[in-house]
């Protein structure tokens, strides 16, 4: 996926609509000048962004093309001084290997800030352990940004009950998770994810991303619809805070503060 993810998601319509939202969260967030670690980094759009507002990000991905698009990225920015990019599954970090590179730069072990965005924590097996091995690395009071796919969207159901689908229409019910691309995709939802969190986490705020917009696989729909799509967006502005829209969105953004 690496060498057309963002011709296919970021720079499309729908993709950079989503961004925004959460990148007007992360500022609202991720406050002075942080070490944030970012999880599943894809190709470096977000650490782009962060580190263009003065924090200095270490970015991990599994896939070594993800890496090697935002190295480009990140360098044709001139920014390489503020991003560290490492090949690292996150269901296999570890502090050492992290420390490592961190150390180099800032003489500390610390991170004072976190993100995953975009499901990237819909692809790992348990959540608490990624929550337990984040409490070993972050300060106390460290804000953390999750984008988290959800599993009750109406407009997923509507899209491929159209196209006589019906079960790729609900597969985020499946208890089990629906295997893709290699890796099983779960959808846990809002409660089940902050209790998964929990004890390392608090909740500081929820908001729906993909409630009204419908989600990113309808991008030509969207191109051919803008007029509609600036509807939903306003419409999405004001209710996105809502617990009911976040529980029926796309995905649901959560913002956290690390618990020592």
């Amino acid at each position: 996926m690496a060498p057309d993810y963002d011709l296919e998601f970021t720079n499309s319509l729908l993709g950079r609509i989503y961004r925004n939202i959460v990148w007007e969260r992360m500022d609202g967030l991720f406050t002075g000048k942080r070490n944030i670690l970012e999880l599943g980094c894809g190709t470096g759009e977000d650490s782009l962004y962060l580190a263009r507002q003065g924090h200095r990000v270490t970015a991990i991905d599994a896939s070594e093309e993800m890496i090697e698009q935002a190295r480009i990225k990140i360098e044709q920015a001139g920014l390489k001084h503020r991003v560290e990019l490492r090949v690292m599954d996150i269901e296999k970090m570890n502090l050492s290997d992290l420390s490592a590179e961190f150390n180099r730069v800032n003489k500390n072990s610390i991170f004072d800030g976190v993100t995953a965005n975009f499901g990237v924590l819909n692809c790992v097996d348990d959540i608490t352990a990624i929550a337990a091995f984040l409490h070993k690395c972050l300060a106390a009071g460290s804000p953390a940004l999750f984008s988290i796919m959800g599993p009750a969207v109406p407009w997923e159901w509507l899209w491929y009950l159209l196209k006589g689908q019906p079960a790729k229409g609900f597969r985020r019910l499946r208890k089990n998770g629906v295997y893709w691309r290699g890796i099983t995709v779960r959808y846990p939802g809002i409660r089940k994810t902050r209790r998964s969190m929990a004890p390392f986490f608090r909740t500081l705020r929820i908001s729906a991303l993909g409630c009204f917009l419908p989600p990113s696989y309808a991008k030509n729909w969207a191109k051919k619809h803008p007029a509609m799509i600036n509807v939903l967006h306003r419409m999405e502005q004001r209710c996105s805070s809502f617990y009911l829209a976040a529980q029926l969105a796309d995905h649901f953004i959560l913002e956290m503060e690390h618990v020592s």
